[in-house]
Order: structure tokens, then sequence, then C-alpha cells
């Protein structure tokens, strides 16, 4: 509380200082139980695992979620969908091609306790969902607990941790974020992130504002205002109106929007003159206004090359095809994508419950090219791939382009979500990256935080590196055993698997599932 509260600044990430830094182990509550399984998860939550009731109170009459005995229901309601999120999106699926996997990725602002990313899933949708940690409280936590992939975020000073041209969609249900305001940086920033040929979705006010101003309790000026900037700001960027129908707007990012943008003289914005729209990592979002647009031509990754998914998982990605990515051929993708499908084959060998539904919330902390995610795919789990900010590489957009959801971050912070939030963790040559950047120690720690009690983790690094991490792990409550290379034990690179402790506040109770 302490931060400026204009545009969202105390919502967003403030790292403490290294003094002020904890190095512990957080309990699990007491009565903690392994989540259930996919896709039951997606209704029903355990108390214990999130004991917060507030949601059920605000949101009562908006059928978010609801308290029964020793457990949360979720009835896939929300503000904007009273019929269910099926219902909502069966509209949107009238005027998006979601069927046929052209649209692959969304982004959901706001996303409250993601019932549209939980509903997506059964459409082949995969959703980044995050909303900030408000008097809502756990809204995220909920989201994760139900299995649906989600991170704690704001769109507020600092341009969000998504590469460019990554997401087919985006969307805002009621997300109160101020699309006019601004100058319409806000969506600018939706303009970055959004794929050429792709959708943004607003879903409340001020849409259908003449009908709506007195239940929303706001002046019909305001509201008219507000749509007139969003239109604004729209049209500006070249996006193209394609539907208006209730409280639901949809536009489309011109496929062709340089050739747009160049049409418009009188275009008062100044597009992103950085000489890399993927350098995001605490990037303000700072977008100045002047008389003629000017626009950094960028690398041809058109939309128009994506296969629909699940051919998107293993075909060239554009941005490596076109050469976008230093050092990254089809050649050696393809390498790549073998290479780890030999890696998560010997895995299974070495966890069988790796493909059993056990694990549905995955985490590649250092995530490359996305080979561990995409060997890994199944209806079953989702893989958050990270890609480090400190990385040789930013490939995040390729992993996207694969059809695959991820983030970039400093795992010298701590990671936007809340503890026990995965079940596995994956760590390649993580260690080794950070090795003299900062104390590995707070690394594991961070590890420890967001894994669930009988998590597993796998790391894959030098085996001296490895040494050093296996004696700070001998005081964390792992259980963990050191492994050859799947090629035999003169491969200087080693396996240290390990699985995490059930123990919860007040006592080492056992899990009851």
């Amino acid at each position: 509380m302490t931060f400026p509260r204009d545009n969202m600044i105390y919502r967003e990430r403030h790292c403490p200082p290294e003094e002020e830094k904890l190095h512990c182990l957080i309990p699990a509550p007491k009565g903690y139980v392994t989540p259930f399984p996919w896709p039951k998860s997606r209704d029903y939550v355990p108390y214990a695992n999130a004991p917060y009731k507030s949601l059920t109170v605000e949101k009562a009459i908006q059928n978010w979620v609801q308290y029964e005995g020793n457990v949360f229901r979720f009835p896939g309601g929300g503000t904007q969908f009273p019929q269910g999120a099926d219902k909502y999106i069966d509209q949107l699926a009238s005027v998006i091609p979601i069927k046929n996997g052209t649209v692959r990725t969304l982004l959901d602002t706001g996303c409250g306790v993601a019932s549209l990313g939980a509903y997506l899933w059964n459409r082949n949708v995969i959703a980044m969902s995050f909303a900030p940690r408000d008097s809502h409280e756990a809204q995220v936590q909920f989201a994760l607990e139900r299995g649906v992939p989600a991170v704690i975020g704001v769109l507020g000073t600092i341009k969000v941790p998504y590469p460019s041209r990554a997401f087919d969609m985006a969307h805002c249900s009621r997300c109160l974020i101020p699309w006019g305001a601004n100058d319409g940086k806000y969506l600018m920033e939706v303009d970055r992130v959004l794929r050429p040929g792709g959708y943004w979705i607003l879903s409340g006010p001020p849409i259908h504002w003449k009908v709506n101003y007195k239940a929303w309790e706001r002046p019909k000026e305001e509201l008219q205002e507000e749509q007139r900037q969003i239109e604004e700001a729209a049209k500006m960027l070249c996006w193209e109106k394609k539907y208006e129908k209730g409280e639901i707007a949809i536009w489309q990012k011109r496929m062709d929007g340089d050739s747009c943008h160049s049409k418009q003289d009188k275009s008062q914005v100044t597009f992103c003159k950085s000489s890399d729209p993927d350098d995001v990592w605490y990037v303000s979002l700072n977008i100045q206004l002047r008389k003629v647009s000017s626009r950094v031509k960028k690398p041809d990754t058109s939309s128009s090359e994506l296969k629909n998914f699940p051919e998107r998982l293993y075909a060239v990605p554009p941005r490596v095809s076109s050469g976008s990515v230093r050092g990254v051929s089809a050649e050696k993708y393809q390498e790549d994508s073998n290479e780890w499908k030999k890696h998560v084959k010997a895995y299974k060998r070495i966890n069988r419950l790796l493909d059993s539904g056990r694990y549905r919330n995955i985490m590649d902390m250092n995530a490359g090219l996305g080979g561990f995610a995409a060997a890994l795919q199944s209806p079953k789990l989702w893989v958050m791939n990270v890609v480090p900010s400190i990385a040789e590489r930013s490939t995040l957009g390729v992993i996207y382009e694969r059809g695959l959801i991820g983030i970039y971050h400093d795992w010298c912070e701590a990671f936007s979500t809340y503890p026990r939030s995965y079940d596995l963790i994956h760590a390649n040559g993580l260690f080794s990256l950070y090795n003299n950047k900062c104390n590995l120690e707070d690394i594991l720690l961070e590890m420890d935080r967001i894994l669930r009690p009988e998590g597993a983790v796998i790391i894959r690094d030098e085996v001296d590196v490895l040494i050093k991490v296996k004696k700070i792990i001998g005081g964390m409550r792992w259980d963990t055993k050191m492994m050859d290379h799947e090629d035999g034990p003169l491969v200087p690179e080693k396996i240290l698997v390990a699985v995490k402790q059930y123990w919860v506040a007040g006592g080492n109770s056992t899990s009851t599932q």
C-alpha cells in the first residue's frame, strides 16, 4: 500500500530488497489434500486448499463459485455469462473460428476465477489468464487449483510479459481496464501481443450502454464517451469491428496492418520504436503521440504461415523459418524437437505418473523452444513455459507459434503465482544459467513455494552444478535421487529427480488421496 494507486502501480510486481527476502519453507494449510484430477477439478476445489469464502459472498448472484461443505463448486457462470461459459463461448464461436484449430491461444485479462479458460479447454483452446491480487482474494489461486493456466498480473504501467504477435485472441469480460484512457495505450499493448488476424473481445461496459447504463449505475454520457474512445483507438490500430450484439463486441486485427497504417496520414500514434518488440521485462508502457504514424518493419512472420493446431505443434514456426531467432535454423529446431521426445520418453520411465493425469499443472523453468512441453502434449495437462529474461535467445514467440503458452521471468525474483500452484517442475540448464547471477538457494526455495506437497521436480544440468543443488536440497524436505543421462554415465549432464514431502502447518499429516 506504499505504492501510488495511479494506473494500478500498487498492484504491479514489487520485489523486496535483498535484506527483506524471506529464506524459509512455506507449510501447506492444515487439511491440505491433492487436488481433484481433471476434469473434476474444473468444477470442484477442496476448501482446505484455498480457504477463502469472500468470493462466494461478493459474487453470489453471478454464479462464480459456491461453498458446499468441504469443497468449492464452480458452476461455470460469470458476470457476463449468466447462462454459463459454454453458451458464452458458443456465441463467440459464431464469429471466431474456434472449432478448426485456427484459434489456439487466448489472453484473458482480468480473468476472475478463469472459467472462460476452463471451458475453452474442451474446445482445444488454451488460455493465459491473469488477474491482480485484490479485494476478491485468491481469484488466480482458485484458477490454478482448478487446473487452469493463470498468473497474478495487471495491465498497468509496464508491458505484459508476453512476446509480440503471440495470441490468437484477447478477451476482457468486465475486466475493469480503462481501454479508452491514456490515449488508448492499453489497446496498443493488446495490439502488440495479438497476432495479425487475431481477435479482441470486449464484453460488458461500455458495450450496449444505451440499455444498461441504469443497471450499471453510471452516467450514460460517461459510458458513451468511453465507447467512443475505444472505437477511435481501434480505428487508429486498423482493427475491423466484426460483431456487436448485446454486451459483446468483437474486433479483428488486420492481416495487412502495415499497409493500412501507411494510409493513415492523420494518425497521431507512434508505434513501438523498440528494435525488439519482445523486450518487455520491466519495460515501461509509454507510447508517445505524434502527428504522423511510424512503424518499425518487423521480420516476416505472417500468421498465414501458421498451421492449425495440432499440426502447428511440430511444424517449423514462422519465426524460425524466417530466421528471426538467432542461431536457430529449421534443422536445429527439428533436432531440438527430436531430442526432447527422447528426453521425455526417459522421464516417463523414471516417473510413471508423468502421463497418468496425476500432474496437471506443469512448469518448465527454462523452456527453450518448448520441446519439453510439445513432447508432453496431452489433454490431461498443460505446461507454463518460462523463458528467463537473461536467456541467450528470446524464444517465447516460437513457443506461442507452436500453440503453447508461456511467460518471461527472471528467476532471481519470485514468480507471479500463489504457493502450491504446480504439480511438477522441470528445470533444464537453469542452475548453470543462473550460476553467479543470484543465490541458487533463493531459486530452490521459490521452486518449493510453488510446488504442491508430493509434487515432483526434474532438474537436468551439468553434474558439478547438480552437486551444489543437491547439497542445498538436503535441508528442504525433498526426497532426491541423482540419475545418469539416458545416453549413459559418460555424459557429463545428469538428472536430479525429487519429490516434495507431504507436510502441513501444525504437523506431519499424510495425504488423504
